[in-house]
């Protein structure tokens, strides 16, 4: 099924209980790599009942199959994934310890990137999502992220107020997530895009009304050769030739596509969390699980890589 030494070979995936043994070789090979030997080292490590590779595994198969509850996921672990992890660890123990990996979770995402390499393609696809921690009539009471940067914005689509954080991403025109930041909700989507980009230079982003400022394009082309085509206004004295707006609106429905997978799918909008650490180690294995699966249908030779849901469930 799977041929190893970082060049895979996948050929046919089965089933839920494949899924997880081609997911754990990957993320294994890849933690051995970018995890600092501090980590891999640590005090007591040895006397682990699961490896860190395990964890992060079972926490992206987690995510893909919708499960957002932690008691719940355990359950179904001590259920239906004895024969491949033996030695469970207690609830606590899991998820204390994937919270505490949020960081090495993102550079294994990181990674993937690199092995796809998507990195150096010259185009991207910029937008953001919401991330409610609170209902707008309930947040007068909220206190769990007090204190933590959680904030008042808006969702456009939805027509609401809420409070939480904004998720701001950059992708290839194909639906690969290469980038990912989260700001308050109340942040200016233009003002996130200069984390977004901050190890790029000449290339060019498509994205949205929220980026539009001659000011903005002119800055982030005078420092960074950066490049910024946003739809123009109806109202707005400049407009794109029909042909580019056409190309434009056919990218933004391209990330609309995975943003909507990683709402429905993923139920990123939706992140059951009780602090701010746990809330960044979701959303970060959400985004792990979305291009994970990517790279298993690139691997496997699928047309549409970002297909995420027929590679879990079919």
């Amino acid at each position: 099924m799977l041929e190893s030494d970082r060049n895979y070979s996948i050929k046919k995936i089965g089933d839920l209980k494949d899924f997880v043994t081609v997911a754990y070789v990957i993320i294994d090979d890849i933690y051995q790599s970018v995890t600092p030997t501090h980590i891999k080292k640590r005090c007591n490590f040895n006397n682990s009942k699961m490896s860190d590779s395990e964890i992060i595994t079972l926490s992206i198969v987690a995510e893909l199959l919708t499960i957002d509850s932690e008691n719940a996921w355990f359950g179904f672990c001590q259920k239906n994934m004895r024969d491949l992890f033996p030695r469970l660890c207690s609830r606590s123990r899991f998820n204390r310890t994937r919270r505490n990996l949020h960081a090495v979770i993102e550079e294994i995402r990181k990674e993937i990137s690199s092995l796809t390499e998507h990195v150096y393609q010259p185009y991207r696809i910029i937008d953001s999502i919401p991330i409610p921690v609170c209902k707008f009539g309930r947040a007068h009471f909220h206190k769990t992220f007090k204190g933590f940067g959680a904030a008042y914005g808006k969702c456009a689509s939805k027509k609401e107020t809420y409070l939480g954080y904004k998720l701001h991403m950059l992708a290839t025109i194909d639906g690969f997530i290469t980038d990912a930041v989260i700001t308050p909700a109340n942040i200016d989507d233009r003002a996130a895009a200069w984390d977004l980009t901050s190890v790029y230079s000449r290339i060019t982003m498509f994205g949205d009304k929220g980026y539009m400022g001659d000011d903005f394009a002119e800055a982030l082309k005078a420092e960074r050769g950066i490049d910024i085509l946003p739809l123009k206004r109806n109202n707005s004295k400049i407009q794109f030739p029909k042909v580019l707006r056409q190309t434009i609106f056919r990218l933004r429905r391209r990330i609309e596509t995975s943003a909507s997978q990683l709402a429905c799918q993923l139920n990123i909008e939706r992140v059951l969390a009780k602090s701010y650490w746990g809330l960044q180690a979701r959303i970060k294995t959400k985004l792990l699980a979305y291009n994970l699966c990517y790279y298993i249908n690139k691997l496997m030779g699928r047309e549409v890589y970002s297909r995420i849901k027929e590679l879990v469930f079919g």
